[in-house]
């Protein structure tokens, strides 16, 4: 079977992954696909990066009060991240804020589980704000471009 060639014509929207041509078996790439793998990575990359960080035993620094607000704030800031990705990926402000919120709360179980952490409704509050304004920075940003 000769290789398989990729021509700008062969690719539709709405075409099947697989089309009979001829006596052999062409596929078609479907832009549709490549979108969403292009919209979900950075998603699942990131919450991937959550995860490893709340694995870490112990995080503190020894800085006292600043080490507790650093903290704070660092973790508002990657839950920012997580949002304004979830809303690229959706482009619904409510849904990504929920499913934002929803990962902060598997964040925090996961975290009672590990030596030296533990889980709070008090970081989950700061989590999930994180991804609320993540999902609204980066919305008006968008907004302001159109």
């Amino acid at each position: 079977m000769p290789p398989c060639k990729i021509r700008p014509q062969d690719v539709a929207l709405h075409a099947s992954p697989v089309e009979t041509a001829g006596a052999g078996v062409r596929l078609r790439w479907a832009p549709v696909a490549a979108t969403r793998l292009n919209r979900w990575l950075p998603v699942v990359l990131w919450a991937a990066l959550i995860f490893t960080f709340s694995s870490i035993p112990s995080l503190g620094t020894g800085l006292g009060t600043w080490d507790l607000v650093l903290r704070k704030l660092a973790h508002a800031a990657e839950f920012g991240v997580l949002g304004a990705l979830l809303y690229r990926a959706l482009r619904h402000e409510p849904l990504a804020i929920l499913l934002g919120s929803a990962y902060a709360v598997t964040d925090e179980v996961h975290q009672a589980f590990v030596s030296g952490r533990h889980g709070s409704p008090v970081d989950w509050l700061i989590d999930t704000l994180g991804v609320a304004a993540g999902v609204l920075v980066w919305s008006r940003w968008l907004a302001s471009r159109a």
